[in-house]
């Protein structure tokens, strides 16, 4: 018997010797492939960021970083994927103003995002900027505000779905000019553009990445930008405020995952963003597409994400829009 006891004391001894020794499991993260799921169409300018920033990882950590395209319900099917999935960083979401809008906007989804999710970190700033057919008449945000009142419910607006800051920036819009709108969502901005071009849709509150695509092509024609003031990236391009005092509508992207997810992982993918946003040519490339570089700890950003959520609540009541 005591030499039963003696063995499994050494084997216990061995056990615990192996697993002190042993590097906790999120030390070799990312060990498998990452998929990381947005919730918008391809080509569009959260699609854009996100392949840009999903290289450069997969290069830095060496694995690949997947991006899946969730489309729908403005950003929530992927977002409910996202929260669904395994709390071990092989899942992620792309954070934008939609996840921030859904919260009030949607009355009836199946999570809270601020308590179901963890930040990540951040990955930059940008505005919107809206642009017009260039079949439209208007010129200025002006002859815009008055063409709209003159012709009341004969203008329509595409979104990239509803709850998204594309959608939100024209109901703001349309409370704050007292403008007669109809909106008309899409699965991402991508989408619309064809119908924009075409005339079928007037106009549009894009992301600037994809609307400055389209703008510098010669396929749609720039009004404003939803920052308070200019954007730095197209200094020409009017701020909607100098029109319309007040306006305001900036967005950011980032990431989150999971509620659960190791803090060594979201330390990993953090201290990775930063230095992705560092790194001269990956910056050159988010600024061609009018994108400010903003690195935050994953407090910051999580306070980011609060803030938002509570500015965007009061949007929503103030336009008085829901989505059931």
């Amino acid at each position: 018997m005591l030499r039963i006891l003696r063995c499994g004391f050494f084997a216990l001894v061995f056990l615990s010797t192996l697993l002190s020794a042993a590097p906790p499991a999120s030390a070799a993260y990312p060990d498998r492939p990452v998929h990381w799921l947005i919730g918008f169409s391809a080509g569009g300018p959260v699609d854009i960021v996100a392949r840009i920033m999903a290289q450069w990882l997969s290069d830095r950590l060496g694995q690949q970083f997947i991006v899946e395209n969730r489309t729908g319900s403005g950003g929530n099917i992927a977002a409910a994927a996202a929260i669904a999935s395994p709390p071990d960083g092989y899942t992620l979401l792309f954070v934008a103003p939609n996840n921030a809008i859904s919260t009030s906007l949607y009355k009836k989804l199946p999570f809270d995002f601020l308590r179901d999710t963890v930040p990540v970190a951040s990955i930059m700033q940008l505005t919107n900027m809206l642009v017009v057919s260039n079949a439209f008449p208007a010129k200025t945000v002006q002859e815009f505000i008055d063409y709209c009142k003159a012709n009341p419910g004969k203008i329509s607006f595409a979104s990239s779905g509803n709850g998204t800051s594309v959608h939100m920036s024209a109901e703001l819009f349309k409370v704050m000019t007292k403008c007669d709108m109809v909106h008309v969502p899409y699965r991402g901005s991508a989408i619309a553009f064809p119908d924009i071009i075409s005339n079928k849709v007037q106009l549009i509150f894009d992301n600037l990445p994809s609307a400055l695509e389209q703008a510098k092509g010669g396929n749609v024609r720039a009004l404003g930008v939803t920052s308070p003031q200019r954007w730095p990236s197209v200094p020409d391009v009017p701020a909607i405020a100098e029109t319309v005092p007040g306006f305001e509508s900036v967005g950011f992207y980032g990431i989150s995952a999971p509620k659960g997810t190791p803090a060594e992982v979201v330390e990993i993918l953090n201290k990775a963003v930063g230095e992705a946003l560092k790194d001269p040519k990956l910056v050159a490339r988010l600024a061609e597409i009018g994108g400010i570089p903003k690195p935050m700890s994953p407090a910051e950003f999580g306070k980011l994400v609060t803030d938002e959520t509570e500015k965007w609540r009061k949007v929503v009541e103030f336009a008085g829009v829901s989505v059931d």
